[in-house]
């Protein structure tokens, strides 16, 4: 293929070059975002007098006839295409002749480029967002169905306070929705228009950049033209954004993973999404969970990278920045997949409440609320505090749990006990007392 460029230099380039230089491998993801805004670029060629009429209308055919041929495999990349963007001109020359050779007037593909990853990335925090959504659909459930079911809270990984397992799933909920909230002030921050910046100083052609980014549907154009096609800070936030939520299903994955296990006993996963040993077979481990969380220090990676990928390149354009889209376009994948697997991985699993109710149990998390109950009566918190750690002290000694005592081993420790103190501690009251 020939390359657009040839005219100061003679175009030939080493063939090791020629494919390091190429990105086509990658960025040939983006081509209906590159031909969508190449069909807005004719429109706007038009209306402003640059092309005629009839051009543009040869211009968009042409267009929309690759975009279907590439729809439905009719047509293939081309992987000696330097990018995205020179093969659709090179295919369009080809099959309308030299009016396709028009459709670059008053671009670049500076400006393309960071037109179509915009455009890209905006289609994907939709999609993304409807995942994280179809996952809080899942998390409300769990929520409302095991609203009662009593299990240890933890702080430091040991029992602490009773709570129910749909206080646990609603805490993950809650993180989900501000992860949804930050895709779209992200969203807001990417949906502004950088075609018509060209190579970094814009261009003497009467161009209607406004109308061009209306009809793509963005909500305003960049107005300075060097931040036009250096800008990514739209990539670092969103790789940002996205490692906020791989962290939160990182943590959710390390408690599947500790719940599912036999220690703990709390949940058993679906086998649609658990694997066995090659070697043990009583084995059923909870991989997809364990992916989840080890596929968070990828996207990690992704975001760090495109981090030092920018951190010190000088405006505006610089090749460097090809370097984007393999690490946000990974990022994405990995988001993606992450939230797709956990709907249907905490939609399939069966909740073990008899377990959760027994660790809530023997795990002493009512002595708060047997310390309240004393400081109810009168007593000092402190005193209060001291008095229930005796008890839970006796308790381990005796092999109890604080609702196997008898109100004769209470008043031992404080003539205050009454019979009511069965109630203060019964785990369930101690459930609906928080609950505001």
């Amino acid at each position: 293929m020939a390359k657009m460029w040839e005219g100061r230099s003679s175009g030939e380039t080493n063939k090791m070059a020629d494919s390091f230089n190429s990105s086509i491998s990658f960025d040939s993801r983006m081509y209906k975002q590159d031909i969508t805004g190449s069909i807005a670029h004719a429109k706007m060629l038009a209306k402003c007098g640059i092309i005629e009429d009839a051009e543009a209308d040869k211009l968009v055919l042409g267009l929309n006839e690759i975009l279907d041929d590439l729809n439905s495999g009719k047509l293939l990349f081309d992987e000696k295409a330097e990018d995205i963007h020179m093969f659709v001109e090179e295919v369009l020359t080809n099959r309308i002749g030299d009016t396709g050779k028009k459709l670059h007037t008053a671009r670049s593909r500076n400006d393309q480029v960071a037109l179509d990853l915009r455009m890209y990335l905006r289609d994907e925090i939709a999609v993304i967002g409807a995942k994280i959504e179809s996952l809080i659909e899942v998390f409300e459930e769990k929520e409302k169905a095991y609203a009662d079911t009593i299990m240890p809270g933890y702080t430091h990984l040991q029992r602490a306070q009773p709570i129910s397992f749909g206080m646990q799933m609603g805490a993950y909920k809650s993180m989900l929705k501000r992860d949804a909230d930050r895709l779209l002030d992200c969203y807001k921050r990417l949906n502004s228009s950088p075609i018509g910046c060209c190579a970094l100083a814009g261009t003497s052609y009467q161009t209607d950049r406004a109308f061009e980014a209306e009809l793509l549907g963005f909500d305003s154009v960049i107005m300075n033209t060097l931040d036009g096609v250096s800008d990514r800070d739209f990539c670092l936030e969103l790789a940002s954004d996205l490692s906020i939520i791989m962290m939160h299903l990182s943590r959710l994955s390390e408690e599947t993973i500790l719940w599912s296990s036999a220690e703990f006993g709390f949940i058993t996963l679906d086998d649609a999404f658990t694997t066995g040993s090659s070697i043990m077979p009583q084995k059923k481990n909870s991989d997809m969970a364990e992916l989840v969380r080890g596929k968070t220090g990828r996207v990690y990676g992704d975001m760090i990278a495109l981090f030092t990928i920018m951190k010190s390149l000088p405006l505006a354009y610089n090749k460097d920045m090809q370097e984007d889209k393999e690490q946000i376009f990974d990022a994405v994948d990995s988001v993606k997949a992450c939230l797709d697997i956990f709907v249907g991985m905490l939609s399939t699993m069966t909740v073990n409440e008899d377990v959760m109710r027994m660790a809530a149990a023997k795990g002493f998390i009512n002595a708060t609320d047997l310390a309240d109950y004393l400081v109810n009566k009168g007593i000092p918190f402190r005193d209060a505090y001291k008095i229930s750690g005796q008890i839970v002290a006796y308790c381990i000694a005796s092999q109890k749990t604080l609702e196997e005592l008898s109100l004769d081993v209470y008043k031992q420790f404080s003539p205050l006990f009454d019979q009511d103190v069965y109630d203060a501690i019964d785990l369930f009251n101690c459930l609906i007392r928080r609950r505001k």
